[in-house]
């Protein structure tokens, strides 16, 4: 009995070692494609949400209770980046 598990050990173990291998590198190579398209994903949000104009807009008020008084329900969303309403502050010293 003992021989006949030796042999199976070590006949698994010859095919096991470049399974693990390719198996290993499988994963680290998912592991980057993931991250990689989670970083394209974040800058595509990212350059997105940069084209909002509502912190540059006279009506916007930096207050979370009315973020604008012209539209409130659109405002600092992807809604806004083509706001008809869109007048740029005539004094940028205010907020």
């Amino acid at each position: 009995m003992l021989p006949l598990l030796s042999l199976l050990i070590h006949t698994i173990q010859t095919f096991l070692i470049p399974i693990c291998f390719v198996t290993a590198w499988g994963i680290m190579i998912l592991a980057g494609w993931s991250l990689w398209t989670t970083a394209r994903d974040s800058v595509k949000i990212a350059q997105k949400m940069h084209q909002i104009p509502c912190t540059g807009c006279q009506f916007f008020t930096a207050d979370y209770r009315l973020k604008c008084t012209v539209h409130p329900s659109i405002a600092n969303t992807e809604e806004a980046i083509h706001c008809l309403d869109y007048q740029a502050k005539t004094n940028p010293m205010l907020y």
